[in-house]
């Protein structure tokens, strides 16, 4: 009982604190629409780093977190898994006519934009598969870590509730799919790039997948047809293909995870 107080205090004292340190630091009047998007991105992250090296010092350096081991191994990994899941995904709706690429746009800084989404990612992947999971998982196991950073990332992409049941089984499938990753490779490096290419290549590239309603698009993609498959007003987050993918994904790191475990 003990054990449980303390991991649940910590976990809500380490969120809380993130939350109202990302809230009450207030972002600059900036004109420049980037620049702006740039800064409302930094500031929660540096939020998070600061919360989680308090809390690592905290714990007495005893959780491990996993951020850095095998950098190039695991980003390579990352870019090919990535890129496959993105890339399949669109190539099926585009080749079944349920998504259309009609134009393009031309959009200023387009590598600050680009880079603000990185700085968002690696937010989000620290926030939910990082210091906190690692801590519930070595107090107690990865079943309890993932249900809890499971629930955490869900609810922070709450916007998928209003959105159906698809959106909402593909936000739980893909957080299960990172955590998948992240407990094969024992880095956080891989989810990060797989997330980032994502929310890039998928909202800022392709216009497909949601971000904050001020990123732009460089191309301009239609989704039409039977719902179920283009994914209708939601897109490619509102797709079965998405779904179905994510639980192959999910059953293939499970199942390399424990080849990799035997071996």
């Amino acid at each position: 009982m003990k054990k449980l107080i303390e991991v649940s205090l910590k976990s809500i004292i380490f969120f809380v604190g993130w939350a109202i340190c990302a809230s009450v630091i207030p972002i600059p009047d900036i004109d420049n629409a980037a620049l702006w998007r740039f800064l409302a991105e930094l500031i929660p992250f540096l939020a998070i780093v600061v919360m989680t090296v308090i809390f690592w010092f905290v714990d007495y350096k005893k959780t491990k977190l996993h951020l850095t081991q095998r950098p190039v191994y695991n980003g390579i990994l990352g870019g090919i898994v990535g890129l496959s899941w993105l890339g399949i995904s669109v190539g099926i709706l585009l080749f079944t006519g349920s998504a259309r690429i009609e134009d393009t746009n031309h959009i200023s800084m387009l590598w600050l934009w680009i880079l603000s989404a990185f700085i968002n990612t690696i937010m989000q992947e620290m926030l939910v598969r990082g210091y906190l999971y690692q801590m519930i998982k070595r107090n107690y196991n990865v079943v309890a870590a993932t249900v809890v950073s499971t629930m955490l990332f869900t609810f922070a992409h709450g916007g998928a509730f209003e959105a159906g049941i698809f959106p909402v089984l593909n936000v739980l499938t893909m957080s299960l799919f990172m955590t998948a990753v992240l407990e094969y490779t024992n880095s956080l490096i891989a989810p990060i790039i797989i997330h980032f290419l994502w929310n890039s290549v998928g909202a800022i590239i392709l216009g497909g997948v949601s971000l904050a309603e001020d990123y732009p698009h460089l191309l301009n993609m239609t989704f039409s047809g039977n719902q179920l498959l283009s994914g209708g007003i939601y897109k490619i987050e509102g797709s079965v293909v998405v779904f179905v993918l994510n639980v192959l994904m999910i059953i293939g790191f499970i199942i390399a995870k424990k080849k990799k475990n035997i071996v």
